[in-house]
């Protein structure tokens, strides 16, 4: 069984930008780099998409500003809808004994 390479977000930005070099080309960079072409096409879909949030490593994505803030209120509205049940559970049980 072969272990899987594993490549740092940095180098995979420079294979991306020495690919992306007329002298160059992404034939030549895979070659050069040891890496197949089609990891550095793959690498460079993802560049597009993701952007700056490209590579994050270890499958950890990280998160834009926006979206951690969505993160954020989302567990906040969580917390606030539990208690409210539980305030209506304690009022219901207080109403129930005031009889």
């Amino acid at each position: 069984m072969t272990t899987r390479k594993t490549y740092t977000a940095e180098f995979k930005r420079q294979a991306l930008e020495l690919a992306a070099r007329e002298d160059v080309g992404p034939s030549r960079a895979a070659r050069d780099l040891g890496i197949s072409t089609s990891v550095l096409y793959r690498w460079r879909l993802q560049a597009q998409k993701a952007g700056i949030a490209a590579f994050p490593g270890q499958g950890r994505v990280t998160l834009t500003p926006q979206e951690q803030e969505i993160q954020r209120l989302r567990k906040e509205n969580e917390i606030l809808r539990q208690e409210r049940e539980i305030l209506k559970k304690a009022a219901a049980f207080f109403a129930k004994e005031n009889l």
